[in-house]
């Protein structure tokens, strides 16, 4: 199918209280064609999913990007920052920028596989 699930490592800069030694957290990247081409999914643990642009992801990976809810920014030559506002507060997520990349790659090549079985 071409549903993309990609599990990855971040640190959770603003709530230390689910922070493990190393300070990363198991997080879950998603993407589903089927149900929404143009968003994507993040998954931390103990919090709903969040759900938002796959643009906004991608074009915060070069520049400041989003307003409201969920931001995004690089941070450095090497990560990236999500950020996530929410009624209880914001969390702010530091992922390597590399895994955001091979997540961004994998859902261009499901949405084009879910696309090409659609037109059959």
């Amino acid at each position: 199918m071409s549903v993309v699930e990609q599990y990855a490592r971040a640190h959770i800069v603003t709530d230390d209280d689910i922070q493990d030694e190393h300070g990363a957290v198991p997080v879950v990247l998603r993407y589903d064609p089927l149900d929404d081409p143009r968003a994507v999914r993040i998954g931390l643990p103990g919090r709903p999913e969040w759900t938002f642009s796959r643009s906004l992801l991608e074009q915060g990976l070069r520049a400041p990007a989003g307003s409201g809810d969920v931001r995004v920014w690089p941070c450095g030559r090497v990560q990236a920052v999500v950020e996530f506002h929410s009624p209880h507060g914001v969390s702010v997520v530091q992922f390597e920028t590399k895994t955001l990349l091979r997540f961004l790659r994998r859902t261009y090549m499901a949405a084009a596989t879910a696309t090409a079985v659609a037109h059959r």
